[in-house]
């Protein structure tokens, strides 16, 4: 992994670069709110690599030109591929406006990728106020390192 360095046998450092890789995610009803945030959002975006599910990148790419990587939509492994790619360290920032309300077919997939969120500690923006936080730190431009503490999880379990 790019810019990882062990600090002992139970943390992890990560180095996250200057330009951030940001994985963009919307559940159907949610679809809109992401594409408001995003138009609003989009100068401060384009400052960097931006990724997402299959639909919400294509909508991304058409109705804000913004250049977009996309995996699969969701249920068929869209979230699971950006869980991936976390664990690879090669997400910095999830922004997952997902619907709490309306049943998923894909639920588990949903819940594997908040909890890969979590345990690899990159931020996670689930709403718009938390996702004009997390885009408006200083902290979003400048160099962090980010730690992480599941291997001493993995060696305890």
């Amino acid at each position: 992994m790019d810019g990882v360095e062990r600090q002992d046998d139970s943390t992890l450092a990560m180095e996250m670069p200057t330009r951030r890789r940001v994985a963009l995610v919307a559940h159907d009803n949610r679809k809109a709110d992401l594409l408001e945030w995003a138009r609003y959002n989009r100068e401060s975006l384009l400052a960097h690599d931006l990724l997402a599910t299959g639909t919400t990148g294509k909508r991304l790419r058409q109705e804000l030109g913004l250049e977009v990587t996309t995996v699969e939509s969701g249920p068929f492994g869209g979230d699971v591929q950006i869980g991936a790619m976390i664990t690879e360290g090669t997400i910095d920032m999830l922004v997952f406006f997902w619907d709490p309300l309306e049943p998923q077919p894909h639920d588990p997939d949903v819940k594997a990728l908040l909890r890969v969120a979590v345990v690899w500690n990159i931020p996670i923006a689930c709403n718009r106020a938390t996702a004009d936080f997390l885009i408006s730190s200083p902290l979003m431009t400048s160099p962090y390192e980010r730690l992480t503490q599941h291997i001493a999880r993995e060696k305890t379990a």
